[in-house]
């Protein structure tokens, strides 16, 4: 038997996300030594990666009402 998880780790918003959503977004990892270090480091030293990215390091592709149909769920 086998079980498919994840988690869902937020930290404090940085810009732009704090804009849209003033009080949480998601952690997100972008290095492989990070990845490496979240999936397999000890806790004192994967909490560390609970951080914001720094601000104006993610961008906004799209802005406005969604008009398309979301996708089914299964």
């Amino acid at each position: 038997m086998t079980a498919d998880l994840y988690g869902f780790l937020t930290c404090e918003p940085s810009e732009p996300v704090v804009a849209i959503h003033p009080k949480a977004m998601s952690v997100v990892l972008t290095k492989p030594d990070e990845f490496e270090a979240w999936m397999s480091a000890p806790w004192d030293k994967a909490k560390a990666l609970q951080r914001p990215l720094p601000n104006g390091a993610l961008n906004i592709v799209v802005r406005g009402e969604r008009k398309d149909q979301p996708l089914a769920q299964p």
